[in-house]
């Protein structure tokens, strides 16, 4: 069973930039964990860090699942509801559509049942439905595409909780998903503490010769820093700290 990530680790990670953890995951040879294409629909709500809750949709079918003339039954044989109602407090719904922005992969009624449930954040490489709605809510929601199409159009919710691919990039059960409103990092999880504290100080670092750059310093020397950088970067982090 996988050891709980602290939340100062979660806390440190939604701090840092997606640009920062893509970084340090390329430096430990994990050349992309970005989910490319991925925007929030509300852009003042795309912090966020938690636990992957996977969700794999295929190709909808007529005989199982075109039924729609008949409301009721939408909620039988819904593995998507089901996982709605499975995820907990504090995690990320990530959901594999294929990429295929035809048909919504959820809407405001699911969004709506997963923020009061306190989930972090909702993925897709697909699209959502009901993205004015959306937009206003206070929960990160990221997808490809907005459509008013319905789910059953073409996704079929197969099932959840194991490996999936969204937006090219592999999912696991428990990976640390991270959002700002550039877009969407996936961190594996055995990794994330060490990610966690050398973004911290990448950040850090980062803000210093940014003041550096902004004065007029060229890159070289500067960015990467030389020993000459680091040396004055050390110095201006170790200044008293003023109110």
């Amino acid at each position: 069973m996988d050891q709980p990530i602290a939340a100062s680790v979660l806390d440190r990670l939604r701090a840092c930039s997606t640009a920062t953890l893509t970084t340090q995951l390329f430096k430990r040879n994990y050349r992309q964990q970005f989910l490319v294409g991925l925007t929030p629909l509300n852009p003042n709500a795309a912090s966020f860090a938690g636990e992957a809750f996977t969700l794999r949709f295929i190709p909808s079918r007529e005989d199982r699942d075109w039924d729609l003339g008949d409301l009721h039954k939408r909620g039988e044989d819904n593995v998507q509801w089901e996982a709605v109602e499975a995820i907990g407090a504090g995690q990320v719904l990530v959901i594999d559509s294929r990429s295929d922005v035809r048909a919504a992969s959820a809407g405001n009624m699911l969004m709506t049942r997963m923020l009061r449930k306190g989930v972090a954040a909702a993925v897709t490489d697909g699209a959502f439905r009901d993205g004015t709605e959306i937009s206003h809510m206070p929960f990160p929601a990221f997808c490809a595409a907005n459509t008013a199409s319905t789910r059953p159009a073409f996704h079929r919710a197969a099932d959840m909780q194991l490996p999936i691919g969204c937006a090219g990039v592999a999912v696991y059960p428990g990976d640390i998903v991270v959002g700002d409103a550039d877009g969407v990092v996936v961190i594996p999880r055995g990794i994330a503490e060490e990610v966690a504290e050398e973004s911290h100080e990448q950040e850090l670092r980062e803000k210093f010769l940014f003041t550096k750059i902004d004065a007029g310093a060229p890159l070289w020397g500067t960015y990467p820093p030389n020993e000459e950088t680091l040396r004055e970067y050390e110095q201006w982090r170790a200044r008293p700290v003023t109110k």
